[in-house]
């Protein structure tokens, strides 16, 4: 989302989080623009080279912690390799915080395209066996704009067409659901003890929040970090210089050189 199409998400996303942070915590939300308006690999892709380059940014700048608010986690693990302040994806920290609550997980997300994406997802985090399935709504992110800006009628649909989509999986034998992206978490954010049968529901955005807490504590405690072994090796100054030149201006900006001559 970004300021304009997504204007009421993000006010009402950063005015959620900040009412449920612990004392002291303040969060900023910030989107990209445009917006993932074409759902697939590439929009994906476009989405992590933003991320990456924001959270960068972000360390620069002074902040505790970051939060990739982007359920699918795109460029997650090279951001983690870029900071030294913890890096939390929502879905990574949604998917091993739900896999505590139930031993096979069903997913609720926008839309089919990225049910491939998810699946690969949960393997990349270990949990992929633990997958029930991944079902789309079949909506966009602006379908969502008029329940951020206070409509209850459009509220109530989507929360109806949340459950619809999800009983499927609690009859197959999901045993939790998780809205798998933070639209629709924040959706039944407001909804306390909000169940599908007799499935819980994760609340991705307030899990990502609590998570980066969480670590920013523990980092005070000990200075508990990633690993840097072949994981995640935190990139020199220079590696993120270039990335950052290249996300701001294009690959084409680079005048590489060698000793001080023009490379050939």
């Amino acid at each position: 989302m970004d300021k304009t199409i997504g204007a009421a998400y993000l006010r009402r996303l950063e005015d959620y989080l900040n009412g449920i942070a612990a004392a002291g915590t303040q969060v900023e939300v910030s989107g990209i623009s445009p917006p993932d308006r074409d759902f697939g690999r590439l929009a994906e892709f476009r989405c992590a080279i933003h991320a990456i380059d924001a959270g960068i940014g972000a360390e620069e700048a002074g902040y505790d912690a970051v939060v990739m608010g982007h359920f699918q986690d795109p460029g997650l693990y090279e951001l983690r390799s870029a900071l030294r302040i913890p890096v939390v994806g929502a879905g990574e920290a949604t998917l091993h915080t739900a896999s505590q609550l139930g031993r096979r997980l069903g997913l609720v997300t926008l839309d089919r395209a990225f049910e491939v994406w998810h699946h690969e997802q949960a393997e990349l985090y270990g949990l992929g066996r633990r997958i029930q399935g991944v079902v789309g709504m079949g909506c966009r992110p602006e379908d969502f704009n008029a329940c951020f800006a206070g409509d209850a009628i459009a509220r109530d649909q989507l929360l109806r067409d949340f459950t619809a989509c999800a009983m499927p999986l609690v009859e197959a034998g999901a045993d939790v659901i998780v809205p798998a992206g933070v639209l629709p978490g924040l959706l039944i954010g407001g909804e306390p003890g909000f169940v599908v049968g007799y499935a819980p529901v994760v609340n991705c955005a307030a899990v990502a929040l609590k998570s980066a807490e969480m670590w920013v504590q523990l980092r005070a405690l000990s200075g508990l970090e990633p690993s840097r072994g072949p994981s995640f090796a935190l990139a020199n100054e220079r590696a993120k210089a270039d990335f950052r030149q290249a996300a701001a201006h294009g690959l084409h900006s680079f005048n590489p050189t060698i000793n001080g001559a023009d490379q050939q």
